[in-house]
């Protein structure tokens, strides 16, 4: 496994992963005509535009993930956008399903954290779907939920960690 800062040639392979984790993932757990606008064609072409403008102007760090020379895994984190009294927000962290079990995710969260650390946050938050499976990862990893938000039919919990972990 290799993990590396992402490049703006990598915005394809990124876009792919962030469409089809959600596919993978939020099956069931979102409402299909929600899910089925977030995951089509024309979304995953416009997060390539996305992922290429974040990456390309530096507005967050972007890692990835490889194995065996293929792209399975990436994750992003910056400055707090909704989160008082945090630094730094964990943006995302997707695998392929067929990437996962197997410490990806975790090493992946690791060199991002250090990554936080050597550009001076202290502290970290994300938004993670209630019903995703995810969330109890992230407890697992050392964080712990601070409140929740609403966006229609979509619960979300906020989960912390009040000084970085590593």
């Amino acid at each position: 496994m290799t993990i590396r800062p992402a490049i703006p040639a990598d915005t394809p392979a990124i876009a792919h992963i962030h469409v089809t984790s959600w596919r993978e993932t939020y099956a069931g757990l979102m409402p299909d005509d929600f899910l089925d606008r977030m995951t089509n064609e024309e979304t995953q072409r416009r997060r390539e535009g996305g992922w290429e403008r974040t990456i390309s102007q530096k507005l967050e760090t972007v890692l990835v993930a490889e194995q065996d020379g293929v792209m399975v895994a990436f994750g992003s984190a910056g400055p707090a956008r909704d989160h008082p009294g945090y630094e730094a927000e964990l943006m995302t962290l997707y695998a392929l399903k067929s990437a996962q079990g197997r410490g990806l995710g975790r090493a992946l969260f690791t060199e991002i954290v250090q990554q936080l650390r050597a550009d001076g946050f202290q502290n970290l938050a994300l938004w993670v779907l209630d019903a995703n499976p995810t969330r109890e990862w992230y407890l697992r990893q050392g964080g712990r939920e601070a409140g929740e938000k609403t966006e229609g039919e979509l619960r979300e919990m906020r989960i912390v960690w009040d000084t970085l972990p590593g």
